[in-house]
């Protein structure tokens, strides 16, 4: 007489949990790198966004002294938004973006944006 085994091992699920978990931890560490990614974009791009207005500015002015995130919204670009005047004055400015917990900044107008502080 034949037996009939329907079903899987003990052995064969637990291959396949392990299999799964290693496939998750693999997806959740993509996913973070996604989004620190994403926040550098956002955050280089709102400072490349309010470059124009910052130039504008100081073509208006003739100097950054005096420069805020409120001047440059109201007089020059409303869609200006996520960045910080550090400082401004007549040598030239330093503005900061921050995302995800990082923070870029722009030293001046042939500055890169990059992490460093300004100095």
């Amino acid at each position: 007489m034949l037996r009939r085994e329907d079903g899987f091992t003990l052995v064969e699920l637990i291959v396949v949990l392990i299999v799964l978990g290693i496939l998750v931890a693999i997806a959740i560490g993509f996913h973070g790198q996604a989004r620190e990614r994403a926040g550098d974009a956002t955050a280089r791009a709102n400072i490349r966004i309010a470059l124009p207005a910052v130039e504008t500015y100081r073509s208006d002015n003739g100097t950054y002294t005096g420069m805020t995130l409120p001047a440059l919204q109201a007089a020059y670009s409303p869609g200006v938004q996520g960045i910080e005047v550090v400082s401004a004055d007549d040598a030239g400015y330093c503005i900061r973006a921050t995302a995800e917990g990082r923070i870029w900044y722009k030293h001046g107008t042939n500055g890169p944006i990059t992490t460093a502080a300004c100095f």
